[in-house]
């Protein structure tokens, strides 16, 4: 079986660009810094039976910014007989069920590439924020301040820890 895997960074951002043809089976919404096993869709992707064959991504960096973690996402998937496709990079994992070496490459030069750009976005955002200060116009957050346990609660990912508690997973 063949499954879609889409990751977007924020709730108000959409997976449409990812979508070539059809929806995602799979979408977490969470920072690509956040490691493929520690997404909840990501989990539920690698604790699933046999039965999928195949893993299309429109790009590599939906499965990570670090390559450390790209790499050992797609090996536990190889090791599962797991062919991973990547759309807009055109690769394969696997090619006729054995590792394919030139994908495995691309894939390492690939995820240092996302990593490098996850570097910089955080480097203009710290300098962007460090200007701000300068200028005496940047709030950021209040000190001391703290979210209710109301607004906690009615968070997304809350919500979803909650549900997925209740049908018995543990944490």
């Amino acid at each position: 079986m063949k499954v879609k895997y889409a990751r977007v960074s924020t709730e108000g951002q959409n997976v449409a660009r990812q979508l070539t043809n059809g929806e995602a089976d799979y979408i977490d919404v969470c920072s690509g810094g956040v490691a493929f096993k520690d997404r909840e869709q990501g989990w539920r992707l690698m604790h699933m039976d046999n039965r999928i064959t195949d893993i299309v991504v429109h790009s590599i960096d939906r499965l990570g910014r670090n390559t450390i973690d790209i790499m050992q996402t797609i090996q536990f998937f190889t090791n599962k007989g797991i062919n991973i496709i990547s759309e807009k990079e055109g690769l394969q994992t696997l090619i006729d069920g054995k590792e394919n070496p030139v994908a495995k490459m691309m894939i390492g030069i690939l995820g240092t590439l996302a990593e490098f750009e996850l570097t910089r976005i955080k480097e203009r955002q710290a300098e962007g924020i460090a200007k701000a200060k300068t200028k005496g116009t940047y709030a950021g957050r209040q000190v001391g301040s703290t979210e209710s346990s109301e607004t906690f609660a009615n968070k997304k990912g809350t919500q979803d820890i909650l549900k997925y508690l209740r049908q018995g997973y543990s944490i």
